[in-house]
């Protein structure tokens, strides 16, 4: 069993995922715009009257390969003490300088205090029947980590099983909860083929891949098939291409977008 873990802002290890692994410590400023960009987020929440939607952070500056967003967690509203509701993340983040990855549940203040490269939010709100399966899987510790495993690649092969990066476990999850015959990662990857899920093809050449693959623990491209590696194409999950399978299948809308 995958143990959960529950992660504070200011006394967990260092994490990542679509954002810089560099240490450096918070600014007031960074502290005071991140948490002003989860409290728009949260507003906007509120009145889309969702339970569950996937949430993107653009935490990496992903333009060279025509991606705005970078990172994908789910976002789920849950009742609170005081009879009102808040809203929780569930997301994947890698150990920074390690190649293994863990399940964290955060507040959205926690979510967008990682120094991201643009203070913007993306959501899509998905479909009733999506919502209403995801929410209790979400809340269940065991169940949506059935389809975690630890090993990290940042540009994990869209269609294998050796690695697994953080928008590919919100998706294979996604699967998991739509479908109720995925209990496996093959089986979530089967019917993700069969609904038409198309992964981004990145171009990264030889000398790229080799210079992230000597300084970096968590990128790897042995899990991509030779004949697209070797023509320079790399085959992964990207937020930009999980919004646009959303939004052709009927899952999801189009992404509502929030600014500082």
């Amino acid at each position: 069993m995958v143990t959960l873990a529950v992660c504070a802002a200011a006394l967990a290890a260092p994490v990542h995922a679509g954002r810089s692994c560099e240490t450096h410590q918070p600014t007031v400023s960074s502290i005071t715009r991140g948490l002003a960009l989860a409290q728009k987020t949260a507003q906007a929440l509120d009145a889309s009257g969702a339970d569950v939607v996937l949430l993107a952070r653009a935490g990496q500056d992903l333009s060279k390969y025509g991606l705005r967003y970078s990172h994908l967690g789910f976002a789920y509203r849950v009742l609170a003490p005081d009879g009102g509701h808040v809203w929780r993340v569930l997301h994947k983040l890698n150990q920074c300088g390690t190649a293994e990855a863990s399940i964290y549940r955060q507040g959205l203040g926690e979510f967008f205090l990682d120094d991201p490269w643009r203070y913007e939010a993306a959501w899509v709100a998905l479909d009733s029947n999506a919502q209403a399966r995801l929410l209790p899987l979400l809340q269940d510790n065991d169940h949506s980590t059935a389809l975690h495993i630890k090993p990290y690649n940042m540009v994990s092969y869209a269609w294998g099983l050796r690695y697994q990066q953080s928008n590919q476990w919100a998706l294979e999850t996604l699967a998991e909860a739509i479908e109720p015959g995925a209990v496996s990662r093959e089986q979530a990857q089967a019917w993700l083929r069969l609904k038409d899920y198309r992964p981004t093809t990145l171009q990264i050449g030889a000398l790229t891949r080799l210079g992230g693959r000597l300084t970096a623990a968590n990128v790897a491209f042995d899990d991509h098939p030779p004949e697209r590696r070797f023509s320079d194409k790399i085959d992964t999950v990207t937020v930009d291409s999980i919004f646009a399978w959303l939004q052709r299948t009927g899952l999801g809308g189009a992404p509502y977008v929030v600014r500082e």
